[in-house]
């Protein structure tokens, strides 16, 4: 969160902008941009204005995390699940079942 908050900050310094202008600007309160910016627990009620405030809004976009594996094969890896092998295709027969009992 520090990251996005550092972030937070060059654009509101490249805007001009001092802590107490942007909380107005993005209608939140002056100590949730200071939290914000220091990285010290904000909520998306917190970032989503003060991004559209900076003009901003698809940089959010960026924030987006890639998941590198599928969150249930992390799950099931965690709890010492194995996956499940697929079954083979069916041979088919080349006599009748007539022979079978």
């Amino acid at each position: 969160m520090r990251a996005v908050g550092m972030q937070v900050r060059e654009l509101r310094l490249a805007s001009d902008l001092d802590q107490a202008g942007l909380a107005r600007a993005a209608n939140v309160s002056l100590s949730a941009v200071k939290n914000l910016e220091a990285g010290q627990g904000s909520s998306l009620r917190t970032l989503i204005p003060v991004a559209r405030a900076l003009g901003r809004l698809e940089w959010l976009y960026e924030l987006r995390p890639v998941p590198e594996v599928s969150p249930m094969a992390a799950l099931r890896a965690s709890q010492g699940i194995r996956e499940r092998r697929k079954a083979s295709p069916r041979r088919k027969s080349g006599g009748s079942n007539a022979s079978r009992p």
